[in-house]
């Protein structure tokens, strides 16, 4: 039996719930198809649970600075790692149920579907036995980690998908890998008292592009956990662990963490079917506006499109695809000013324009450190560097990278600053207060604003004219 719809969404992501928030407002004949638990990556396996094992490590580690504070017995503080972890799952249920409650909770079998889409031919999907004929279909499939196929299904082998499930923690841990993911997670785990060291075969991490802030923010880290970055990491097994080489580095763990990347979870609905183009990943061709696949009526949404995962990004797609799959005039979506924070202690973030994009004579580039910052030297987190780069010409900003306390809040200003268009010297007409840690940003600002308007010298030949001229 074919079921006609004019919708199918497949996939109950934050994509998928908030495309279908826009197509039941114009159609009641739509079917929601997913696979696997519900719930979306952000509350299940992502940003949710990661902040809350960050939080819990980030408390712990608080001990090593209350004897400066005057208070003692730190050395008898103790922490249950299953009992932490239990924590972490508890707070994850909470994030799963509140999404699920105002969302597949209220949808009944007509509309939502359990089950793993493949797509037939461009015109029909089957769900087990089921066969949907849909008018549009929205593809909101999400991602999954990378692990080399060899380690697939080794056991001590983990990735953020699978790390909050664990009853017992391992002692040691290698973390392959030392992107955003990589390095919150290395830290949380060895702030709990596990031995972790961190690798990747690049040489900056967290995906810094400004070369001053990377060396800044692998001197902070290296301070607590060892860092082997510059060579492919090898890894073998031995005595039931495994043993990881990295130049003339080599360790002995229990575990490895692998965070080298993810990708959009497309493989089972078998695109080829669709008769579109594919790249060597499998992935097809979307129009990065309209989200559309080709010229069918076929639109992908969230981290299925591919590129750096971020919430807020895929619940917007996810709108813009699901008003296009039931309306003719279609909307896009427009990119703002890109931002990327990662949750580590100093916090890193990256915001407008990298580094490498950067036209060298057009830019000025402040620097910040945060070691003489009062509000930084108060919380004694006052490690880090921020750099903020402005047109020389036009004097907007146009980026900023740093490594420092509280950077999740600076990046938020310089990005709505940079969204806007703001200018260096419209900048420093907000209001700051004092003592905080955007004083910092007031003073990168200061100095980009006695760069930008700072006078050129003249050449020797051009000052000796006046003289010549008033002879």
């Amino acid at each position: 039996m074919t079921t006609n719809v004019d919708v199918a969404i497949i996939g109950a992501g934050h994509a998928g719930l908030n495309a279908v928030k826009e197509v039941r407002k114009v159609t009641d004949r739509w079917i929601l198809i997913n696979g696997g638990p519900l719930g979306t990556t952000c509350a299940r396996i992502g940003c949710m649970p990661s902040k809350v094992a960050i939080h819990l490590a980030d408390t712990y580690q608080i001990r090593q600075r209350l004897e400066r504070y005057g208070v003692g017995g730190t050395e008898h503080l103790q922490i249950d790692r299953q009992a932490a972890m239990e924590h972490v799952r508890d707070l994850r249920d909470t994030f799963v149920d509140l999404v699920l409650a105002n969302t597949t909770d209220e949808m009944d079998e007509e509309h939502l579907v359990d089950g793993y889409a493949a797509f037939i031919d461009s015109d029909r999907i089957k769900v087990g036995d089921q066969i949907i004929a849909p008018k549009a279909v929205i593809i909101a499939t999400g991602a999954r980690s990378v692990v080399p196929p060899e380690w697939e299904a080794a056991d001590g082998v983990l990735t953020v998908d699978t790390l909050f499930e664990q009853e017992r923690l391992p002692e040691s841990v290698a973390v392959i890998g030392l992107g955003p993911i990589g390095l919150e997670i290395g830290q949380a785990l060895h702030r709990l008292g596990i031995d972790v060291t961190g690798f990747d075969h690049g040489e900056r991490i967290a995906r810094i592009a400004d070369p001053a802030v990377n060396r800044a923010a692998i001197d902070i880290f290296q301070r607590e956990f060892p860092l082997l970055v510059g060579h492919e990491p090898s890894i073998s097994r031995r005595d039931g662990g495994f043993v990881v080489r990295s130049g003339d580095n080599q360790v002995d763990v229990e575990a490895i963490f692998f965070a080298i990347g993810r990708h959009a979870h497309l493989k089972p609905l078998h695109l080829e079917r669709l008769g579109v183009p594919l790249n060597d990943q499998g992935m097809p061709l979307v129009d990065p506006g309209t989200l559309k696949l080709s010229k069918r009526p076929i639109y992908v949404a969230g981290d299925a499109v591919g590129g750096i995962a971020n919430l807020q990004r895929a619940a917007e797609q996810g709108r813009i695809a699901g008003w296009n799959a039931v309306h003719r005039r279609q909307r896009r979506y427009r990119s703002r000013a890109p931002m990327a924070i990662i949750f580590s202690e100093p916090n890193i973030a990256v915001v407008g324009r990298q580094w490498h994009t950067l036209d060298p004579d057009r830019t000025a580039v402040a620097q910040q450190r945060f070691g003489p910052v009062g509000r930084a030297l108060i919380m004694g987190q006052n490690r880090g560097l921020m750099r903020v780069y402005a047109d020389r010409r036009s004097g907007r900003l146009l980026g900023a990278a740093m490594v420092g306390p509280r950077c999740e809040h600076l990046a938020h200003l310089l990005c709505w600053a940079i969204e806007s268009g703001m200018t260096v010297d419209r900048a420093l007409e907000m209001p700051f207060y004092h003592p905080v840690i955007e004083e910092a940003l007031q003073d990168a600002l200061i100095e980009l604003r006695e760069m930008l308007h700072a006078k050129p010298s003249r050449p020797a030949w051009r000052r000796l004219i006046p003289r010549l001229s008033s002879a």
